[in-house]
């Protein structure tokens, strides 16, 4: 068996486990339905409890709200309605029904990181070249890049709300890979030879990245938003921060996209006047990425002068996303130009 078969292997099986861990991470959102209505009730009785030790009882006291619960017969606390010992127990017991689908999220998110990085690495060893030569070799390398960002979030600042998202464009990203992007093995095309093919790529792949996490942050920030607007936060969007710390983790992976993508554009126009000889010849895919460019900058200059944040930034960041996927996926497969690489 060869490496290109290994490769095959193992980013099926990452599409399987990035999977597991979209539903592992969509029963951790459902377990936390509970904790919006269960958790003040908890924390009251808490509160109580603790109030009840830090104080003597004095001989003649006003009743507390819980004394009837502590007294009734049996027969009165069993009656039907709230029951605030439940509703705590419940409360406790979906925590840990959180935590447990959150773990075991971000458990089956590393294996499928892993198998990710087998797939590219064996993918190169079966090329005999960077495995950037096509659409599915970018497509499955910059979904590594997108879930080692995550995979970082998570362990330096705890950011594993955002683990749903990212695992669902993972699945869709290596199944579009593997299903409707895959090309065998081939050697470069001429125009490829250049250490620019490096230089160009990679810096794509990592502006990608960032821009992908900074766009699934503005969704979710819309989405948060709105809940808060409504006062309807609950579940597991009080575990999330408030839209105020989302839209500024958004435009801080966004700041530091612009530049490297910058960088990209460059390093293109470089590497058309080698290939080419001419630094820009607007085929489509050169149109697209400034288009995208013009409309990262729009994002960032209306944040720094005209105050845009918040819901229109996210907008304009979502717009950014759709235009970089469309230049990567779009362009490919519905026009053609000196860049169409995709061989499919």
């Amino acid at each position: 068996m060869s490496y290109e078969y290994y490769s095959s292997l193992a980013l099926v099986s990452s599409v399987v486990v990035y999977a597991l861990a979209m539903f592992a991470h969509t029963a951790e959102w459902a377990a936390a339905r509970r904790l919006g209505v269960a958790k003040p009730v908890a924390r009251e009785l808490v509160d109580v409890a603790a109030a009840d030790m830090r104080r003597p009882e004095p001989a003649h006291r006003i009743p507390e709200p819980f004394d009837k619960l502590r007294t009734a017969p049996v027969e009165e606390r069993d009656q039907p309605g709230p029951h605030p010992v439940s509703d705590a127990r419940g409360s406790l017991a979906a925590s840990r029904r959180v935590e447990q689908f959150g773990r075991m999220g971000v458990a089956l998110t590393v294996i499928g990181f892993l198998l990710s990085v087998v797939g590219v690495l064996t993918r190169a060893l079966a090329a005999q070249r960077a495995p950037w030569g096509n659409m599915f070799e970018f497509t499955i390398t910059a979904m590594v890049f997108v879930v080692g960002v995550y995979l970082i979030l998570v362990w330096r600042a705890g950011l594993r709300w955002l683990g749903l998202p990212v695992t669902m464009l993972a699945a869709v990203g290596n199944g579009l890979a593997v299903t409707v992007f895959y090309v065998a093995v081939a050697p470069l095309v001429p125009a490829l030879h250049s250490v620019w093919f490096l230089i160009h790529i990679v810096a794509a792949a990592i502006a990608g990245a960032a821009f992908n996490v900074g766009g699934l942050m503005s969704i979710l920030y819309l989405i948060k938003k709105r809940a808060e607007d409504r006062g309807t936060v609950r579940g597991y969007l009080e575990r999330v921060p408030d839209s105020r710390k989302i839209d500024l983790i958004s435009y801080r992976f966004l700041a530091f996209a612009f530049p490297v993508w910058t960088f990209t554009v460059v390093a293109g126009a470089i590497w058309a006047e080698y290939a080419w000889g001419r630094y820009w010849g607007w085929d489509p895919k050169e149109t697209w990425a400034l288009v995208t460019w013009v409309i990262y900058a729009c994002y960032l200059h209306a944040r720094s002068t005209a105050g845009w944040r918040g819901t229109r930034a996210a907008v304009i960041a979502i717009i950014g996303l759709a235009s970089f996927w469309f230049n990567f996926v779009g362009i490919n497969l519905l026009v053609s130009g000196l860049h169409s690489y995709a061989g499919i």
